[in-house]
């Protein structure tokens, strides 16, 4: 029995083993079969092309609104979608340290303005009659005592008084006389009216006054952030009782006129030498391939800065400089179709190339040969 396995059994085994292995090598060495992809990749409409990421944005561009200054956010004015003219409040900031500072200043122009009218209507009726009453009776004083000093100095003549007498109506004369001219001179600058020196010192302590109220004023109306441009709330980052600080990390509400969009696409700096602008250009939604646009060259930014927008390709080099070029596009005709589309959305931006310039061309047009040196 033992030498029937080992001589019928084993061998047999040992070959269905072996099939078994040999087929299911077989089996995983089958390719498998390639499942079409869930969105269909954009294409370059041109047989030669320059292709950029671009980004959606507004015709003002995406408008960030800070604060002027510091504080906590009492109200807001807005939420996102409302459309906004120049000068709408967007939101408010507390004021109640500054409304408090803007009464004094109000009391103190009050106090200002009270003074210069008082100066300005000078001399009151009063003041007048009561000097001219004063004038009169320094007059009156003034004439007794001069009669008094006359007799005295007749009685002198006919030795019937002494010289000591007469000195004191003498005295007494000329003190009446001085009193009678300073009552003559304060009646004459009364009646005058203020000097025209007090009168503008009082001007400029008024236009002083008025100056910090339009200061304060100022202060309170900047803390009421206000839109300076038309357009749409594209998002609102500012809450009531919020702390908002100068400058402030983040955008706290983001404006723009989304009434025309411009696409910003983004041309790497090893594709410069072959963009042309004005050259034809189309746009393809990311996840909807097969609707494309065309785009409407409007300007170049001559400014080529670091790329900001990373599509997140291993071989993507971050330290890599772009050239930004706006384009525009018809966006009634796009939504005539159904299609929508959102600030922020990324599209695959094709340029036509076919006219451009091969570098090595201009190159060696610059460079002269080795035969003409």
């Amino acid at each position: 029995m033992t030498g029937f396995l080992t001589k019928i059994v084993l061998p047999i085994a040992a070959m269905g083993l072996l099939a078994f292995a040999v087929i299911h090598v077989i089996k995983g060495q089958k390719p498998e079969s390639q499942l079409p992809p869930l969105i269909t990749p954009t294409h370059s409409p041109f047989s030669t092309t320059v292709a950029g990421a671009g980004l959606i944005e507004a015709t003002t561009e995406n408008i960030a609104v800070g604060t002027p200054a510091p504080g906590i956010v009492v109200e807001v004015f807005v939420k996102v979608e409302d459309h906004v003219k120049v000068g709408a409040p967007l939101f408010r900031l507390d004021d109640r340290m500054l409304r408090a500072d803007l009464a004094v200043r109000r009391a103190a122009v009050a106090s200002a303005q009270s003074d210069l009218d008082r100066l300005e209507h000078m001399p009151r009726p009063e003041s007048l009659q009561m000097m001219q009453a004063q004038l009169d009776e320094a007059k009156a004083n003034l004439l007794d005592q001069k009669d008094q000093y006359e007799r005295s100095r007749v009685l002198n003549e006919r030795h019937a008084s002494t010289d000591q007498e007469l000195k004191i109506r003498e005295q007494a004369f000329h003190v009446a006389k001085a009193k009678f001219d300073r009552a003559q001179t304060e009646y004459s600058m009364t009646k005058a009216g203020t000097w025209t020196y007090e009168i503008e010192v009082a001007r400029a302590a008024l236009t002083q006054a008025q100056s910090q109220q339009r200061q304060v004023e100022t202060e309170l109306d900047r803390l009421v952030v206000r839109s300076l441009v038309d357009g749409q709330v594209l998002q609102v980052e500012v809450r009531p009782g919020e702390y908002v600080a100068t400058p402030s990390n983040k955008a706290l509400v983001l404006i723009g006129d989304i009434d025309q969009l411009h696409v910003r696409v983004d041309i790497d700096e090893r594709d410069i030498p072959r963009f042309t602008p004005g050259a034809p250009a189309r746009a393809m939604l990311r996840g909807h391939a097969g609707f494309e646009f065309p785009l409407r060259f409007v300007r170049v930014e001559p400014y080529v800065i670091p790329k900001k927008s990373l599509t997140g390709d291993n071989t993507e080099r971050v330290d890599t400089r772009v050239l930004p070029v706006i384009y525009a596009f018809d966006r009634p005709a796009l939504q005539a179709f159904g299609q929508r589309l959102y600030v922020g959305q990324q599209v695959d931006v094709y340029i036509d190339a076919t006219g451009s310039a091969k570098p090595s061309t201009v190159a060696e047009k610059q460079t002269p040969s080795l035969t003409e040196k």
